[in-house]
């Protein structure tokens, strides 16, 4: 239930007359109520809309009657899925004391009059309208009764903001509408505010009568759905998304969207296409490699449409979000397992070793490039933060990569985009190589790419974490986002030499038990060179086994192993304030991988039986961080999953006792039954439970 408010408080645009014989006012209530607001009502003064606020029992949109605009960027503002609250933002320039903002990331960071910013130049000027999530009309509430009373709103962030500028720039003492000061006030609070930009729509604030004219008229010269279809497009996206997808890919979300289907409904089917060309690249020959490339490149297709039909029928739910996170990557890793099952079919001895090691390294990157982002919206959040490291090369980084995202469309712009991989990039690399030579080459192509990309990537962005400096992890839960279980709670506590550090001597201690297994699973050297066989001169498998001394291993290497990883364990009630400690989820993400994987091989278990328990651990894993950047709780059964070195321990135990392979299968089985519990209990019994609230709210995902 979400109430629009029209506040018409020091607009003199209110009363004029439009083109429909309606006064602004009038008629901006009737747009928010075409736009979807349960309940619009109009506040002559900030007391009466405090009051109005303060009696919501859901989101509240408040809006000055200045406003001309499509009914289009109503309805977009109102069910802006960026974040609960989310101010409109237009780039007309700043007049009668309206107020400037600057942004960074999507999130408005300053807002005040033009004298206010002394965090930089402005970005553009606030467009009057501002979405206000439930969790933040307590802070709209008491910022429209202070600004109503002539004080400062409450909070340090408001003073400092205020007082700098001096007392002709304070809301209470500001010329102009009264929707301008309400919205200083309210991010002065300190309020998390994002920004939605107005793009191939119209909106504009007037306050005359020619200005008036000029508006409609700019309304009315744009065809409104033609222009919504194009927004359903991202506006930033990858070079191989840009110009072999996004160029036809909206007339088939218009063709869904005109057959009634939701956005779900398209992810499945984009699954169905990735699974079966995961099965033809699995059953080999070059006709069904070709077909399995066309196939992946489809639903590459519907996986960028379903995204495009959720905006264009603002079709938005958690569920959603969620699922098409969780629907990407499962879907790559079984196109890996497809690419790893027929490239060993083929006779290529190593074909689930090269799928297995592209599912790690792809998952490694990732968890880093999740926390990256965390990081550099929180630096966003506090830019006084920015700048403690000295600045230096990181603070040159940054100004580079700006001035480069700055440049759309030039080639430094697209080589930057493409050289991190995304995902587009590795369907298209994927298709190209399976089709014109096999599957080989395209897990060694994926690999290749794969791993300088996390070399460039992980750099650049350990020189600019460093200069940005911000704690993140000591922001969050770190203990669920690390993933710890009950055995890490119990070990003794080790403050130095710091998380990070732990974590990878953690991963390190798996590469190397890994290194041993490998080398000691090498084919077998030729008789002469060993002096053994049988009467025939060849060696049997289980000679080779007995004379490497593969089980002594199992018994004195893996213990060793386990206790190296569960030096990682030993920092997890340490604080996590270090510049890097945001690598520390991926870190431990690589030692649980690389330890599960090493026992596997040392225990002589199925390849594919790997494969499996890591893409459990996978989605375990993603569904953590897919929670994390669609600002949900944690799992309902997290706690029964063990944590990561519980995990590893009854692994280690498996395989000293020699029946690792039951082990895998037992413990994968055991963590896919709990993620589908949880799935269940997240969003079918949750959802059905909350509807039965009145007062329930719900939060918001994107795709």
């Amino acid at each position: 239930m979400t109430l629009a408010i029209v506040l018409a408080a020091g607009s003199p645009a209110a009363s004029l007359p439009t083109g429909t014989g309606e006064s602004m006012g009038e008629r901006l209530a009737r747009q928010w109520c075409q736009a979807g607001a349960a309940e619009v009502r109009v506040a002559t003064d900030l007391a009466e809309l405090a009051d109005l606020a303060g009696s919501a029992n859901g989101p509240v949109v408040i809006s000055g009657a200045d406003l001309v605009a499509h009914t289009a960027v109503l309805r977009h503002l109102l069910t802006s899925p960026v974040g609960p609250t989310v101010a409109l933002v237009l780039t007309d320039p700043p007049s009668d004391g309206r107020t400037v903002l600057r942004e960074e990331r999507g999130q408005v960071v300053e807002a005040g009059r033009p004298e206010q910013l002394a965090g930089g130049a402005a970005t553009g000027i606030f467009g009057g309208a501002v979405r206000v999530g439930r969790e933040d009309v307590p802070a709209l509430v008491a910022a429209a009764r202070a600004v109503a009373a002539g004080r400062l709103p409450a909070g340090a962030v408001a003073v400092e903001l205020f007082e700098s500028a001096g007392p002709a720039a304070r809301p209470d003492a500001a010329a102009g509408p009264a929707v301008d000061q309400l919205f200083a006030a309210l991010t002065g609070q300190g309020a998390l505010v994002f920004a939605h930009r107005v793009r191939l729509l119209v909106a504009h604030r007037v306050d005359e009568v020619a200005g008036l004219e000029r508006a409609e008229a700019a309304v009315a010269a744009v065809d409104e759905d033609r222009a919504e279809l194009r927004l359903s497009v991202k506006e930033k996206d990858d070079f191989f998304t840009t110009y072999f997808v996004s160029t036809w890919s909206p007339y088939v979300t218009k063709a869904c969207a005109r057959l009634g289907l939701s956005p779900t409904a398209v992810t499945t089917v984009s699954v169905a296409f990735a699974v079966a060309a995961a099965a033809m690249f699995a059953a080999g020959g070059r006709p069904l490699l070709v077909v399995g490339a066309v196939l992946l490149y489809l639903g590459f297709v519907l996986d960028c449409v379903d995204g495009q039909l959720a905006r264009y029928t603002r079709n938005f739910s958690a569920w959603g979000g969620w699922l098409d996170t969780m629907a990407d990557r499962a879907k790559e890793y079984l196109v890996y397992a497809g690419l790893g099952l027929g490239a060993t079919q083929a006779g290529f001895r190593y074909g689930w070793a090269l799928a297995i090691a592209a599912m790690t390294m792809q998952t490694v990157r990732h968890m880093t490039d999740a926390w990256y982002g965390v990081l550099h919206d929180e630096a966003a959040r506090r830019p006084k933060s920015v700048g403690a490291g000295g600045g230096g090369i990181g603070d040159r980084l940054n100004a580079a990569s700006t001035r480069v995202q700055a440049d759309t469309g030039s080639v430094s712009y697209w080589l930057k985009r493409t050289v991190v991989f995304p995902i587009g990039e590795r369907w298209a690399l994927i298709s190209l190589t399976v089709a014109l030579f096999d599957q080989r080459i395209a897990l060694f192509a994926v690999l290749t790419w794969g791993v300088l990309a996390f070399a460039y990537t992980g750099g650049l962005r350990t020189l600019r974490a460093r200069w940005m400096w911000v704690p993140v992890l000591d922001t969050l839960d770190a203990t669920l986002h690390r993933d710890d279980g009950p055995l890490a709670a119990r070990l003794p506590v080790l403050r130095r030499p710091g998380p990070l550090a732990l974590a990878v001597v953690a991963a390190l201690g798996a590469a190397v038990l890994l290194l041993l297994g490998l080398v000691l699973r090498l084919p077998a050297p030729s008789v002469e060179l060993l002096g053994i066989g049988d009467a025939a001169g060849e060696i049997d498998s289980a000679d080779w086994w007995r004379w490497t001394g593969l089980p002594a291993v199992s018994l004195v290497a893996v213990p060793v192993a386990l206790l190296v990883l569960l030096v990682g364990a030993a920092g997890a009630r340490a604080a996590h304030n270090g510049p890097l400690d945001w690598l520390v989820p991926a870190a431990l993400r690589a030692a649980e991988f690389l330890f599960a994987i090493a026992v596997g091989l040392i225990g002589g278990a199925p390849p594919w039986l790997i494969f499996g328990y890591v893409f459990v651990l996978t989605l375990h894993h993603y569904d953590l961080v897919a929670r994390l950047e669609k600002r949900q709780p944690a799992p309902p059964l997290h706690a029964a999953t063990l944590g990561w070195e519980g995990r590893s321990a009854l692994l280690a135990l498996a395989t000293i006792a020699g029946i690792v392979s039951i082990g895998l299968a037992t413990l994968g089985i055991y963590l896919l039954a709990l993620f589908v519990a949880s799935v269940v209990l997240a969003w079918v019994v949750r959802p059905v439970r909350a509807a039965q609230v009145p007062a329930a709210a719900g939060g918001r995902a994107t795709r």
